[in-house]
């Protein structure tokens, strides 16, 4: 009864080794399962999205011709007008200093004037008389034209500052007319604002901003590294942030020969023509963004992007491909153009081939790395 007793004893002991070491070796395997895919045959686009904006192609401002005050506005923000529509009339204001100025001017050249017509009818009537020659009498009527010639511009200029026309009206509203055809996109001014006319200084007061929205342009930036790829003349597919699933064609007409500093990266200016249609109205501003295909391929080899790993020192790329069952080994792979999502296979693999999808993360196990507090804290 000793013997069996000893023989029990030793057995439960080989035992509980034999079921520690199988228990240690069965949890220090990876308890993660591999998927593998296949390479796939589809049609790959590679293309540069672009941000921007559509603008109308043309926007003319109205500036007055002479300085004054708003005294009434005709139209509307959006109002369709033509060329030569009445937009808003202004009140000339008159330069204290200049209108004395001018009053000056016209008193001087009536005194001059005067002495002129009165030398002018001594020699007629001395002419007459045969006591001066003809040479003398022409050159006083010259005298006495050229000095009526001034008197009248004098007034002209006078009448302008008081009432900004010469035409010898008593109105005192000068007419700010559309000089294009378009819809009113704004009107920065209103009634009772004091406006400027152009000069050598100033680009003068904007009364209104006029332009045609049938014709209207893509205007976006491209990184430097990207316009390389562009040609003018490229098609474009444009979508606004405004106008869900609607898509409008347009053709690259510009990119700029010089970039400019965008938070640190180098953006170049494009701009493309974009064609409308009658389905939506599209307004000047909308954010846009522009698709341009600078490379396409059909019934291609790919690979997914997800299978695809790159090493650490030389940036390669490469995949793992099944030689058994969860048994891998490394290939190093050529790659073509990419849409992001698939990329053209050039070679490295068969189409027979497995590829692990490698990016497969293990299951947390519970008990391991979660705390009681941890579970409190997501309940």
């Amino acid at each position: 009864m000793k013997y069996l007793k000893h023989i029990g004893i030793t057995l439960l002991i080989l035992g509980i080794l034999f079921a520690s070491a199988f228990f240690i070796k069965s949890n220090s395997k990876s308890s993660i399962v591999y998927d593998t895919q296949t390479l796939i045959t589809t049609s790959i686009e590679e293309k540069i999205v672009a941000t921007g904006k559509v603008l109308p192609e043309d926007e003319v401002n109205i500036v007055p011709q002479i300085a004054g005050i708003i005294q009434e506005i005709l139209v509307e923000e959006g109002d369709e007008i033509f060329a030569g529509d009445l937009i808003a009339r202004i009140k000339v204001v008159p330069n204290e200093q200049t209108l004395n100025s001018a009053e000056g001017r016209v008193k001087n050249a009536q005194i001059v004037m005067k002495n002129s017509e009165i030398e002018f009818e001594r020699n007629k009537a001395l002419y007459k008389k045969e006591i001066i020659s003809e040479q003398e009498y022409n050159a006083s009527e010259l005298r006495y034209n050229q000095d009526m010639q001034n008197l009248s511009n004098s007034k002209s200029d006078l009448q302008i500052i008081k009432l900004g026309s010469s035409g010898g009206s008593t109105i005192t509203n000068t007419n700010i007319r559309a000089t294009v055809s378009g819809t009113i996109l704004e009107i920065p001014v209103e009634e009772g604002d004091q406006v400027i006319q152009a000069n050598t200084f100033n680009a003068g007061t904007i009364i209104a901003t006029i332009a045609d929205l049938n014709k209207m342009i893509f205007e976006g930036q491209v990184d430097e590294g990207e316009v390389g790829k562009l040609t003018v003349g490229m098609p474009l597919i444009v979508t606004l942030g405004a106008i869900e699933n609607k898509e409008y064609e347009a053709k690259l007409r510009l990119i700029a020969p010089k970039g400019t500093e965008v938070a640190g990266a180098i953006q170049f200016k494009i701009e493309g023509e974009v064609y409308l249609d009658d389905e939506y109205v599209v307004r000047a501003g909308y954010s846009a963004n522009a698709s341009i295909i600078t490379d396409k391929k059909s019934d291609i080899t790919a690979i997914s992007e997800a299978l695809l790993q790159y090493d650490s020192e030389t940036k390669k790329p490469y995949v793992e491909i099944e030689t058994s069952s969860q048994k891998f080994v490394r290939r190093d792979v050529k790659l073509g153009i990419s849409d992001g999502v698939n990329a053209e296979l050039l070679s490295g693999v068969k189409k027979s081939d497995k590829i692990k999808v490698w990016n497969k993360t293990e299951p947390i196990k519970r008990g391991e790395t979660d705390s009681p507090s941890d579970e409190r804290s997501f309940d």
